[in-house]
C-alpha cells in the first residue's frame, strides 16, 4: 500500500521551533488606537488587512463566512467615553473587501455599549454600561450613594438583513442583586452568603473611570459563549470574578429568577475567583484585576470544557497567569453544584501557566487543538503588549510579535472563516493552503481531480476529507477517496485534509 505521509511547506522567517509544533494559522488583531485590523500568518506577514474610518474600540473576532465583527467608538461624550480606553457604542460587521455589511449604534444618554463582544451564532453579544443614580442606587439598598454608577447589561443583536440589526435578548445585572442593609428596601436578604446567585450590591465600594465616584462600577471586560451548554460567561475586574448566566431564557424569564434550562432565570449560575464577594471565606484566586472569561472547546483538545482566565497579577507582584478553571457542572441536574455554605469549586486553579510577558489591563488567551496556548498581553498600564505562543512545556515556539492590541486570537488554518477568506488573502508566507505528500520516497502534489469537476472527484488520500463552501459552512464529510459532488451548486469549494486546504471548482 502506499504511504501517504503530509509535509507542512514551511518558510521560517523570524518563526522559532523549540520542541512543539511551530504556530500554523494566522493570528487576528486590531493595535490599540488603530483604524486598521490584521491577519497575520505563522511567518509573521501580513495575510489581510481591514482599513476602516473609525476606531477600534477593543474586540476584532472572524465569523465563520470570513467577514469581521469589530467594536468601534461613536464621537460622543455619553458616560465620558472618550476617555474610557475600551469605550464603544457601535458594533460592525465587515465584508473582506472593507465593505460594512451592517452596523449598530448603541449609545444614548442612559446607556453605551463597550469592552468585549462575542458571537453566538450568526448574531452578537455587546457589553453595554446602563446610567443609575445615586436615588435610584440607594432606593435598591446601596449604602449610602452620592453619585451614579454605571452597572453592567448584555444585549444581543441579529442582523436585520437590510444593513442594521435587531435586540433579541437582554440580561441586566440590576435585575439579580441582593442586599442585607435594609429590611424595607427591595432585594434584602438577611444573609448575603445563603444567596450566591445574587450580587451583593455593595460588594464594590470603589469603581474607576469617570463619571464621579467610579461610575464604571464592574468593569466588565471580557464575555464568551458557550453554544453546548447554552450560557454566557463573563470577567469583572473590579469584583475580581468571573460569571456564568443562562442564555437559553427569554429576555422576561433573563430579568426573573425562573425559567430557561437551569431553571433560575437570569439569576448567576457560577461564580468565582473571590469568594468574599458572597459572604464565603476562602481562596481568593484572582487577586486583582481579570480579563478574558473564556471556555477551552470541549473538541477533544486538552483541558476542553474548562474555562480560561487571563488572571493579570495571579502570580503575584504584576506576574499574569493564564488559569484553567474545570468547573463543577453536573450535565444531569443542568446545574454547578456546590456545597452549602462552601465556595464553588475548585478552590484552586485546575491549571496554570506562568506568563513570560505580563500585562495590567485587557489581554487575551487562547488553547489550540494541539494544546498550545497563545498570549495577548496587552501594552498600556506597563503591559508588554506582545502576542506569542507556548507549547504545553511553557516554551515559546512563536513571537514575541510587537502588536500592542488589546485583544488578539489566533484561527487554525480549518477554521470555516480562514477557508472563506482563503482569495481575499496572501497565502505565500502560510502553510494552510499548500499540501505536499510524500510518496514512494518521491514528493508529489496532493491534487483534486479532475479539477474543475462536474459530477465526481478523487482525492488520492486514505482518510477523512471535509468540504466547504466559499462561506465556510461544511456540507460534507466522508472517508472516501471518489467523491459524488453532482448535487453542489456551482462554485468554488475547499477540502479539508490532516488540517490542510486544497481548492476544487464545481462546475
Amino acid at each position: 500500500m502506499l504511504r501517504i505521509l503530509f509535509l507542512i511547506v514551511i518558510s521560517f522567517f523570524s518563526c522559532q521551533l523549540v520542541n512543539g509544533q511551530i504556530f500554523n494559522g494566522f493570528a487576528l488583531y486590531n493595535p490599540q488606537g488603530s483604524n486598521t485590523t490584521y491577519l497575520i500568518d505563522e511567518n509573521e506577514n501580513i495575510a489581510h488587512t481591514w482599513n476602516m474610518s473609525s476606531e477600534c474600540n477593543y474586540t476584532v473576532v472572524l465569523k465563520k463566512n470570513g467577514n469581521l465583527i469589530r467594536g468601534t467608538k461613536v464621537n460622543t461624550n455619553v458616560f465620558s467615553n472618550g476617555n474610557i480606553a475600551a469605550g464603544g457604542g457601535r458594533v460592525e460587521e465587515v465584508a473582506p473587501d472593507g465593505t460594512i455589511v451592517w452596523e449598530y449604534t448603541y449609545a444614548s444618554s442612559d446607556y453605551v455599549s463597550h469592552h468585549d463582544l462575542t458571537l453566538i451564532g450568526d448574531n452578537v453579544l455587546l457589553t453595554a454600561y446602563e446610567k443609575k443614580t445615586a436615588s435610584e442606587l440607594n432606593a435598591a439598598g446601596y449604602n449610602n450613594a452620592t453619585s451614579q454608577k454605571w452597572p453592567t447589561h448584555f444585549i444581543e443583536l441579529e442582523p436585520d438583513g437590510m444593513g442594521g440589526a435587531n435586540i433579541v435578548w437582554e440580561w441586566h445585572i440590576w435585575d439579580h442583586l441582593c442586599q442585607d442593609i435594609d429590611p424595607s428596601l427591595p432585594n434584602y436578604v438577611s444573609n448575603i452568603s445563603d444567596h450566591p446567585e445574587l450580587i451583593d450590591i455593595n460588594m464594590i465600594q470603589g469603581g474607576g473611570g469617570p463619571g464621579g465616584g467610579g461610575g464604571d462600577w464592574f468593569h466588565v471586560n471580557g464575555v464568551d459563549y458557550n453554544e453546548e451548554l447554552d450560557q454566557i460567561v463573563f470577567s469583572s475586574r473590579f469584583a475580581s470574578e468571573i460569571y456564568i448566566i443562562d442564555h437559553s431564557t427569554s429576555t422576561a424569564e433573563a430579568a426573573s429568577h425562573s425559567g430557561g434550562n437551569s431553571g433560575m432565570g437570569g439569576d448567576i449560575l457560577y461564580r468565582w475567583g473571590n469568594p468574599s464577594n458572597y459572604g464565603i471565606s476562602a481562596n481568593q484566586v484572582i487577586p486583582n484585576a481579570v480579563h478574558d472569561s473564556r471556555w477551552i472547546p470541549n473538541d477533544g483538545r486538552p483541558n476542553g470544557g474548562f474555562l480560561q482566565i487571563f488572571n493579570n497579577s495571579g502570580g503575584g507582584n504584576g506576574q499574569s497567569t493564564i488559569d484553567g478553571i474545570e468547573t463543577p457542572w453536573d450535565s444531569l441536574l443542568q446545574k454547578y453544584t456546590r456545597v452549602s455554605g462552601q465556595a464553588f469549586e475548585p478552590i484552586s486553579y485546575s491549571t496554570r501557566y506562568m506568563c513570560q510577558y505580563s500585562a495590567g489591563g485587557q489581554s487575551a488567551s487562547d488553547r489550540m487543538s494541539n494544546g498550545n496556548i497563545f498570549v495577548n498581553a496587552s501594552g498600556g498600564q506597563g503591559g508588554a503588549g506582545v502576542m506569542y505562543e507556548v507549547d504545553p512545556n511553557g516554551n515559546i515556539i512563536w513571537g514575541p510579535y510587537n502588536a500592542q492590541s488589546q485583544k488578539a486570537f489566533r484561527y487554525e488554518c480549518d477554521y470555516p472563516g480562514i477557508i472563506a477568506l482563503q482569495s481575499y488573502i496572501n497565502t505565500s508566507g502560510t502553510s494552510c493552503f499548500t499540501i505536499s505528500s510524500v510518496e514512494d520516497g518521491q514528493i508529489n502534489t496532493l491534487q483534486v481531480y479532475p479539477n474543475p469537476a462536474l459530477d465526481f472527484i478523487t482525492i488520492d488520500y486514505f482518510g477523512v476529507k471535509r468540504i466547504y463552501n466559499s462561506l465556510g459552512i461544511e456540507i460534507l464529510q466522508t472517508k472516501d477517496n471518489y467523491i459524488d459532488v453532482s448535487a453542489l451548486f456551482p462554485g468554488i469549494y475547499n477540502v479539508i485534509v490532516d488540517n490542510k486546504i486544497i481548492r476544487f471548482i464545481k462546475k
